[in-house]
């Protein structure tokens, strides 16, 4: 299961009761996203629910190409972020809060450092691999995001 789909929106049921509609707590499932992107959905919000879900629209889905929405966009900019907060020194609490503080969206911590050393785990084959075919460009980046992630 990918870590976007253990990504849920804060206040889930007051979102819902200002919509008056039920929406997925998923935030990257596609009902969750029509309903809140689409339409006027974001209107019906308050103030401070809609600025933080219009931050995460802007950031996650404003594709260059509106024919990557569709393709898996949202999900690839947000791992990257996790990554880029990890990258920073964060651990996995401080990584639910900001997302909290920014986006109004948790997770887990526990899914969120099982997220984190499955990347680990991926980058250190990744760098295993590229060492036996002779690769040593790769080899070598491979091993300092390891190191990023791994602090």
């Amino acid at each position: 299961m990918a870590i976007t789909d253990k990504i849920y929106l804060k206040n889930h049921r007051q979102i819902s009761s200002q919509l008056d509609v039920n929406i997925p707590k998923g935030a990257f499932k596609g009902a969750t996203m029509d309903v809140l992107y689409s339409g006027d959905g974001l209107s019906k919000l308050d103030g401070a629910t809609r600025d933080r879900l219009l931050d995460f629209a802007e950031d996650f889905l404003d594709p260059k190409n509106p024919d990557d929405l569709y393709t898996g966009y949202p999900e690839r900019q947000f791992v990257r972020y996790l990554l880029e907060l990890r990258a920073e020194g964060l651990p996995p609490d401080a990584i639910v809060d900001v997302m909290s503080d920014d986006y109004m969206l948790y997770a887990y911590p526990g899914d969120v450092l099982s997220f984190l050393d499955n990347a680990v785990r991926t980058l250190e084959a990744v760098e295993t691999l590229a060492g036996v075919e002779g690769n040593e460009k790769m080899e070598r980046k491979a091993h300092r995001a390891k190191q990023a992630l791994s602090g």
